[in-house]
């Protein structure tokens, strides 16, 4: 002892994270708690089983940066604009009352020097989402109790890192007054060119890379670039790493095979690995070493614990919150780690001109006291009220399964790997989160074509590994019938099929026909959902929808699930939304979406002239989809322009990604085929 081989280590620290969180979830304490505790005993002030070597280092330094990364990845940047007051203001109260708190008891109670009692006070406003995996692994990241605290974090942690670098800076001997003023420019010139230069590198290498490795290691690239250069200027480098997060949001939906790998490797890895070496940083022993230490220690944590609590009350009276939510902002915020240990590790290496430290030994280890028990009571608190909210939000949503719009069965229609990726990334996109039912893929494999098979069932795998990549299951379908038609609208029926996607060729004319009638006969025989897609750039680089609304749309029977379709689309791709239609219609929308409290960016524009689309065409970008919602032939909202649709489309929205959508109509059934011969002959793959 301590172990020094690299390949016994890495076991040891693999076997900590296998069997801690089997072991501690009959006893229902966290996982992350576990964590901690196994690095407390296996570290050098524990049984010295291992050092603190350079691979905690990295490791460690690699976890942190993953769960600052991820934090900012998981927001929901919409409803962020609505709530970022709030999170401004837990930031600062956050940061401001420990800081007065910390700074009155450090001079009047504990007898410390002004320039110890404000880093010191600084260790209380600083704080680490070290619980945000448990709100990860409940499904709840997005609520606006979870963004707050996230957004409250970078406010309260940059605050105290300026605070840091001014009260360190004065002990240097080429230090000025205006050295602070110099580092908050570089921050903010650096903010800038992340914020400016991130986003178009990123959509330019997903246009171009679809391999998930590849994206992976693009997007760690970033990541620690950012990192680095915020370290450059002189902050910390989990600011680079949550700025990274921000920025690269929207080009990386919740529920696409990147954002899984990225969450798989992290919460495997990297923030275990973290969390064990923060355990082995505490020296509990040392507590009983020094007379006065333990009493020093427990006021640190009493005044961490409370002024957090303190700021979370706050917040939550002055924006009429809950008490859940209250509970929630205060487990996120209340523990401290990475923040806490660079200013107290500053404080100890100033050494005054008496030649002590400016934070002594009973300092250093009354802030890992403050590590260890914030980290404990952050974890409890956040897993007690994540499982309350979870377990509320689950009642509800089985509440809703009776309800007709919460059916979500997508049906994918795949003959052509060209579209096969591009179809399931959009069901994957429109598949409402959380559900139980899985994506089905339907190959229709013709009677005079027994050849075709294999292909179909090649096609079928690849679907289903893409979407288990996301975490999400296909149930494949390989069916033999006289013609595709049929053999699509007896899977529809036999599986109580919500939507059916199938694709358009980017190549194709949309008036050249693929399988002679094929979307006509399918309008007639289907009565559910039916969406049409074009892709000609990736649906993550997507930056914004353009939906086109017939008059007396909100009439028809489909309008609230097609409504729901795009309003999720928007959502996972985090996009604005810009609708045109008529008055009356885009009045009834705007309530409908209004009511659901869904946190979109929407602008309403009315327009009328569905024959000439040359105004919209002019206003459209390379990098918007055009959706249009269509309707069937017979029905309230069909007009006469629209069998001059695809000739519209293809003069000026050729080189656009579109997306046709037709509401599901129970009386489609009803109508004869050759009323609907009118419908649009399009060229489906």
């Amino acid at each position: 002892m301590p172990i020094t081989d690299p390949t016994w280590i890495f076991f040891t620290v693999l076997a900590i994270i296998l069997f801690a969180p089997m072991m501690l979830e009959r006893l229902h304490i966290p996982s992350i708690v576990g964590m901690i505790f196994a690095g407390i005993l296996i570290g050098p002030h524990g049984f010295g089983v291992l050092e603190r070597d350079g691979s905690f280092e990295l490791f460690g330094k690699v976890g942190l940066y993953y769960i600052m990364f991820l934090a900012s990845l998981e927001m929901d940047l919409q409803n962020v604009q609505r709530i970022k007051g709030r999170a401004l203001v837990l930031g600062l109260l956050g940061f401001v009352i420990p800081m007065c708190l910390g700074v009155a008891v450090n001079t009047l109670f504990l007898g410390f020097g002004i320039a110890a009692a404000v880093l010191m006070a600084a260790m209380y406003a600083s704080h680490t989402l070290i619980s945000y995996p448990i709100v990860l692994r409940y499904g709840l990241s997005r609520l606006n109790s979870v963004s707050i605290a996230v957004g409250g974090t970078i406010v309260a942690d940059t605050l105290t890192l300026l605070v840091l670098a001014v009260v360190g800076g004065t002990f240097k001997e080429s230090s000025t007054g205006l050295d602070w003023l110099w580092l908050v420019g570089k921050v903010v010139l650096l903010g800038l060119l992340i914020i400016y230069t991130f986003p178009p590198l990123g959509r330019w290498f997903f246009r171009r890379y679809d391999e998930g490795v590849v994206q992976y290691v693009f997007v760690l690239v970033l990541v620690f670039l950012g990192a680095g250069l915020m370290e450059l200027v002189g902050m910390e480098g989990i600011l680079g790493a949550f700025l990274v997060g921000i920025v690269l949001n929207r080009l990386i939906p919740p529920t696409s095979p990147l954002m899984s790998h990225i969450e798989f490797v992290g919460n495997a890895l990297f923030i275990p690995y973290f969390l064990i070496g923060v355990g082995m940083i505490i020296n509990v022993g040392a507590l009983f070493s020094h007379e006065g230490a333990m009493l020093l220690a427990g006021v640190m944590v009493v005044l961490g614990l409370v002024s957090k609590w303190l700021a979370a009350w706050a917040t939550q009276k002055l924006f009429r919150m809950s008490a859940l939510e209250r509970n929630l902002m205060f487990g996120l915020t209340g523990a401290r780690a990475a923040a806490t240990l660079a200013v107290v590790l500053v404080g100890y290496r100033i050494i005054l001109p008496d030649g002590t430290h400016l934070l002594g030994e009973d300092v250093l280890n009354g802030a890992m006291m403050l590590i260890l028990a914030t980290c404990v009571v952050s974890s409890l608190v956040t897993e007690r009220t994540a499982r309350t909210l979870a377990i509320a939000r689950n009642t509800q949503a089985e509440a809703a399964e009776d309800k007709p719009d919460s059916m979500d069965r997508i049906l994918l229609a795949l003959n052509n790997p060209e579209t096969m990726t591009s179809l399931v990334n959009l069901s994957l996109m429109l598949r409402t989160p959380h559900t139980a039912a899985p994506i089905m893929a339907l190959n229709v494999v013709l009677e005079n074509d027994p050849a075709a098979r294999q292909q179909g069932l090649e096609l079928l795998d690849k679907a289903t590994r893409m979407a288990a990549a996301a975490n999400v299951r296909i149930q494949t379908h390989s069916r033999w019938s006289v013609n595709v038609v049929s053999g699509i609208s007896h899977t529809i029926k036999e599986n109580a099929v919500s939507d059916l996607v199938i694709g358009l060729h980017q190549k194709a004319k949309l008036t050249d026909s693929f399988y002679g009638k094929l979307s006509t006969d399918l309008l007639a025989a289907i009565e559910r959902q039916i969406i049409i897609y074009r892709a000609t750039i990736p649906l993550n680089t997507v930056r914004h929808l353009r939906v086109l609304l017939p008059r007396k749309a909100e009439f028809e029977p489909g309008f609230a699930h097609a409504m729901h379709r795009v309003s999720l689309l928007a959502t996972q791709i985090c996009c604005g939304i810009d609708v045109y239609s008529g008055k009356e219609t885009l009045a009834a929308l705007r309530r409908h979406w209004d009511t659901r409290n869904l946190g979109l960016t929407v602008f309403y524009r009315e327009y009328v002239s569905w024959a000439d689309f040359l105004p919209l065409a002019h206003d459209s970008r390379p990098d918007d989809l055009v959706v249009f919602v269509c309707a069937r032939r017979g029905t309230i909202s069909h007009h006469s322009y629209m069998d001059r649709l695809p000739d519209q489309i293809e003069r000026y929205f050729s080189a656009r990604g579109v997306l046709l959508l037709y509401p599901a109509q129970p009386a489609a059934e009803a109508l004869s085929t050759s009323t609907i011969r009118s419908g649009l002959p399009l060229k489906v793959r």
